[in-house]
Parts: C-alpha cells; sequence; structure tokens
C-alpha cells in the first residue's frame, strides 16, 4: 500500500505536496475570479494548466532555470499514479519563494485600463495618451504586486517597493534581486509574445513567480502562461477601441460582473465554454491535440 500524502500547502486552485527532496503540485480543476473560490470544477482545467506550464517551461529553459522535474507520474511516489492525479501533477525543486507576483502587461486591458481611464497612469507608470480600450503599448510595462495570502487581494506596488521588501529578507541583496526578477519576467513575456503571434493568439498580459533555489539563484516556480494567469486573445479579429473575445477565464469574470447574485455558481453552459476555451488554448499554442501525452 502506497503511503498517504497530505498537501502541505493548498491555494485556490493548486495543491501542493511535500516529497522530501522535491515537491508534487497539483492543479485541481477547481477555478477561482476576484479571489474567490467557485463551486464548480471546470473538466480537464488541470491538466490543461500542467500541461501548458510544461510546454512553456520547456521553451523557455535556456533564459531562466524553472523548477519543473518531471511531470510523468511514474516518477512520482505510488499514491500520485492514480487517475485522480494523472496529467495533473508536477514534480518540482524546492524553493525559497519571493513574495512578489510579477505581473507585465503588454496591452492594456482590464484594471490596467480601468486605471489609465481615470488618470493616465498603470499602476503608478505614466502612459502615453491617447490608448484605447487593448492598445498594444509602446513598450511592456513591469507592475509587480504583492503575494496575498488565500482569501486577501494582491497590492500594486511599485519597483522601488519591491527593493525594500527584497531588502528586509536579503540584506544587501534586495536591488539585484529586484532587477533579477524585472528582467527575467520581461525577457520572458517578449520572447513568449513573439511566439504566441506566430499561433495568432495576443498574450495581452500575464504574472511569474519566482523563488530562490539552495544556492541563492533566481528560478522560476508556479505555473507559466496559463489561461489562469494570463490573457490570450485570438489575434484574428483583433481590434482595439473595445474588449476583446479570450481564451481565458476573462469569460468566467465577465458573467459574474453580469450576474452579481451569484452564489458562487457558474450555469453549465459557461462551464462547457471555460472547458473548450482552455483546451482550444492548448492547442493552439502547443500544436498538440490536448489527448496527446
Amino acid at each position: 500500500m502506497s503511503a498517504e500524502f497530505k498537501p502541505m500547502k493548498e491555494g485556490k486552485v493548486r495543491q501542493v505536496y511535500d516529497n522530501g527532496d522535491s515537491l508534487i503540485i497539483v492543479a485541481t480543476d477547481r477555478i477561482s475570479a476576484f479571489d474567490n473560490i467557485l463551486k464548480n470544477v471546470i473538466p480537464d482545467k488541470g491538466a490543461v494548466l500542467t500541461k501548458m506550464s510544461r510546454f512553456w517551461f520547456d521553451y523557455t529553459s535556456s533564459i531562466v532555470p524553472n523548477h519543473m522535474i518531471s511531470t510523468n507520474t511514474a516518477d512520482m511516489p505510488e499514491f500520485f499514479q492514480t487517475k485522480e492525479f494523472e496529467g495533473k501533477s508536477m514534480k518540482c525543486k524546492k524553493l525559497t519563494m519571493l513574495p512578489i507576483e510579477c505581473i507585465v502587461r503588454g496591452y492594456i486591458t482590464g484594471s490596467g485600463w480601468e486605471s489609465y481611464q481615470k488618470n493616465g497612469t498603470v499602476c503608478g507608470i505614466r502612459l502615453p495618451e491617447g490608448l484605447k480600450e487593448s492598445d498594444k503599448l509602446p513598450e511592456p510595462v513591469y507592475t509587480p504586486t504583492t503575494k496575498a495570502d488565500l482569501g486577501d487581494h494582491d497590492e500594486h506596488i511599485t519597483f522601488a517597493d519591491s527593493v525594500k521588501i527584497l531588502e528586509k529578507l536579503f540584506p544587501g541583496k534586495g536591488e539585484a534581486y529586484a532587477k533579477k526578477l524585472r528582467d527575467c519576467t520581461l525577457a520572458l513575456y517578449q520572447t513568449c509574445a513573439e511566439y504566441a503571434l506566430s499561433k495568432n493568439i495576443i498574450i495581452a498580459d500575464t504574472k511569474f513567480e519566482f523563488g530562490l533555489d539552495e544556492n541563492g539563484t533566481v528560478v522560476l516556480g508556479d505555473e507559466m502562461l496559463t489561461p489562469d494567469s494570463s490573457r490570450f486573445w485570438p489575434l484574428t479579429g483583433y481590434q482595439p477601441g473595445q474588449g476583446q473575445p479570450s481564451f481565458d477565464k476573462q469569460f468566467v469574470r465577465d458573467w459574474l460582473k453580469e450576474n452579481p447574485d451569484n452564489d458562487g455558481v457558474l450555469p453549465e453552459e459557461v462551464v462547457t465554454k471555460t472547458a473548450s476555451k482552455y483546451r482550444e488554448a492548448y492547442e493552439l499554442l502547443t500544436g498538440k491535440a490536448f489527448s496527446d501525452k
């Protein structure tokens, strides 16, 4: 009989298990929006997140190291070698995670657009006048936030704030680590956004999380460029001046905004359409069928 494992940490979507010298991170089919976990699950969502992250980790490994060791459950304890965990689990290096969410915006949308309409800035960064909703920015902008605990809201911070936060944790190294996070974030975004355009997908914005390995090296962790952490738009039909159709959970956010008395429950057609969008994003970006291993 295999040893019983219990999550050492549970987030809105992921469960993290201690595996001695490594971690097993399981992406569930749960979905969250506006920092709340909804009562529905989205079929195949966890597998999409895991497969998508695996693809991007492989694609960008020459830019910055990442925490992925394996997504094959045969490389994990017997407990994880069941249908429940198959396709949703990633064996990862242990890192000291840094308390900064590294957000990069290549297009103006969402909360960035709302802020720009009010005062011409996004997270305190002044942008050119005359931008329309969904416009491509002259250059991608780095807008970090704090990493909030479950149930709390992330807060926008400046680059200078990120230096101060990291300096408290790593005296004498805060500025160097903050610059490394910013530079890695922008390099990853620019490389992956260019690739995505070749697949007729716009990556409007995304977030990355980083940690330190035992040598103090900055390593990419968590997930990468999934429909949960990014806004994906179809290139075909892209038209600034309005919101864009998307391959991510923006569809869920929009429904929740239009139906505020939802009690955290999505109608079946929204669940089905969201699941389809997640699978379609994976297949378009990777060129692989979702059913492929």
